[in-house]
């Protein structure tokens, strides 16, 4: 993995406010204490589950996307290393690994690229560089018996996470194929056509290879459903989705019911924990939207999902503090803390 880089303690203490009489979280967090050997300590580690970022919006511009992902990460690792550490969340059973740096392919990309369309061309190709890397350290981490929580980045990435968590639950003995199931919190099906890989079409790719074997969307928006993918959902039992409209417009079932729905229909099998940000009412993010769901949804949704499914992973995407257009938020990444430390103690609360 030539485009991470490891965290030390060092890297931890720096973004962690020290204060008298307190513990953060940064303060009991581990993390690896041998990057050249890294795998027999991450082994060695009795931490269950293991953190890092993927900061890049590369999937998001190949397709067709604002770029801005990229930001999050930093904020959100600022705001979650200084939760105070206590008996509803300790750290010490998370590992902070690091995170990847695709800075260069973007850059190299946006240097020389003649045209829109060779651009996204080039983004798309630079996409597969990224997953085959995103892949490797999912399967490594799931292999170990431990769950990835990936911080993105774009929706991209769930097709590496899916495939990555197969391969490793199926490799450790866990499960007799290497196939997943997955629930999505999201206002979009990212099952768009296998063009070309992109933010977009992350879980057609994985279904297509085999990886991932039931799918449901809940609080998908009816206005941004192409009717090609509707047919497709509708069309095979193992796709299943709840739009936005069923549950907060017509009122046919509430939240809780469509996610315990999703819960449901995917239990028989371990399963990836998907949040895309751009669900969440006046979220910074690429589709951001001001018809969406509450933060307190978003925390519902992971809580509910830690505690009911078997979990592979868990992945937040595409949520940024500042887009290349301009737009800024500096609530994305306290908001992104709160979620993962939610699906933590949702989690450890389950027994597992």
């Amino acid at each position: 993995m030539k485009n991470f880089k490891f965290y030390n303690k060092h890297d931890v203490l720096n973004l962690t406010r020290i204060r008298r009489f307190e513990t953060k979280l940064g303060e009991s967090v581990q993390v690896l204490p041998d990057k050249t050997a890294w795998e027999t300590a991450l082994q060695q580690s009795p931490a269950k589950y293991v953190v890092f970022g993927i900061p890049e919006d590369i999937g998001i511009r190949a397709n067709h996307g604002t770029g801005g992902a990229d930001s999050a990460w930093l904020p959100f690792l600022s705001a979650f290393l200084n939760l105070q550490s206590n008996d509803f969340l300790n750290g010490e059973e998370l590992l902070l690994l690091g995170q990847f740096n695709f800075s260069d392919a973007s850059a190299l990309i946006e240097q020389n690229a003649y045209s829109y369309e060779e651009k996204v061309d080039a983004y798309r190709h630079a996409v597969i560089t990224i997953d085959d890397e995103v892949e490797e350290l999912t399967r490594i981490i799931t292999t170990m018996g431990k769950i990835p929580i990936a911080i993105g980045g774009g929706h991209n990435n769930a097709y590496p996470l899916i495939k990555g968590a197969a391969k490793g639950l199926h490799k450790a003995g866990i499960l007799p194929l290497a196939q997943i199931n997955c629930i999505n919190l999201d206002a979009h099906s990212d099952f768009r056509p296998s063009e070309g890989r992109h933010s977009g079409n992350g879980f057609r790719y994985a279904e297509e290879d085999g990886y991932l074997q039931k799918y449901c969307v809940v609080g998908l928006h009816e206005n941004y459903l192409p009717q090609n993918v509707w047919l497709d959902i509708v069309n095979n039992p193992f796709l299943d989705f709840i739009t936005y409209e069923d549950i907060f417009i017509l009122e046919k079932r509430n939240f809780i019911q469509a996610v315990a729905h999703a819960t449901n229909f995917t239990e028989e099998n371990y399963t990836g924990i998907e949040l895309d940000m751009d669900c969440i009412e006046n979220t910074l993010s690429s589709a951001m939207t001001p018809s969406g769901i509450s933060p307190l949804h978003a925390r519902q949704y992971v809580t509910l999902a830690a505690r009911e499914s078997q979990v592979a992973y868990l992945h937040i995407c595409e949520g940024a503090t500042r887009l290349t257009d301009g737009r800024t938020n500096d609530t994305t990444g306290k908001l992104i803390s709160y979620l993962v430390s939610d699906f933590i103690k949702a989690h450890e609360g389950n027994g597992e």
